[in-house]
């Protein structure tokens, strides 16, 4: 009887636990605006429309989760990242229309935004003229950080 009851209970214990996590396993996370601060330059995260996060689940550890005030931020920091291309590392960004967290590596990008670090882009789910893709995304944040982001540079 005991360990039938115990059989049915680990069940009903683990649902429990799981439902109550903050953390779903995948996805991005509840940012807490205005005292998170961003992984990379400490600047705390405050604009609701351009944030990123880095979700890492290594198969041997524990899941980790980096938040960035820029999109920029995420990019230049996983590129020194030994996981920076694990298929199960992820990355999210807001819709810099809606605030809701994106995809970052199926979102569109738009330039001329105003972002905390001034890397300039906007993420959004569908493509617009002049949009460009993850990757033309990555090669735009690089050639800002080169000449404008030099940090510790006189």
């Amino acid at each position: 009887m005991k360990k039938i009851f115990c059989q049915l209970l680990l069940p009903i214990v683990l649902l429990f636990i799981t439902a109550c996590s903050d953390d779903p396993g995948t996805g991005a996370i509840v940012v807490e605006w205005e005292q998170d601060a961003c992984r990379r330059c400490n600047m705390i995260l405050s604009d609701r429309f351009h944030a990123a996060q880095v979700r890492h689940s290594p198969v041997d550890g524990p899941t980790e989760i980096y938040l960035f005030d820029d999109i920029g931020c995420a990019v230049v920091w996983l590129e020194d990242q030994a996981w920076k291309d694990d298929p199960a590392t992820e990355i999210w960004v807001n819709d810099y229309k809606t605030g809701s967290w994106i995809d970052a590596r199926k979102a569109f990008y738009v330039t001329g935004q105003q972002t905390p670090m001034q890397y300039g882009l906007g993420a959004q789910l569908e493509a617009v003229p002049g949009s460009v893709g993850f990757e033309t995304a990555r090669v735009h944040i690089f050639k800002v950080d080169r000449y404008f982001h030099q940090h510790g540079a006189r």
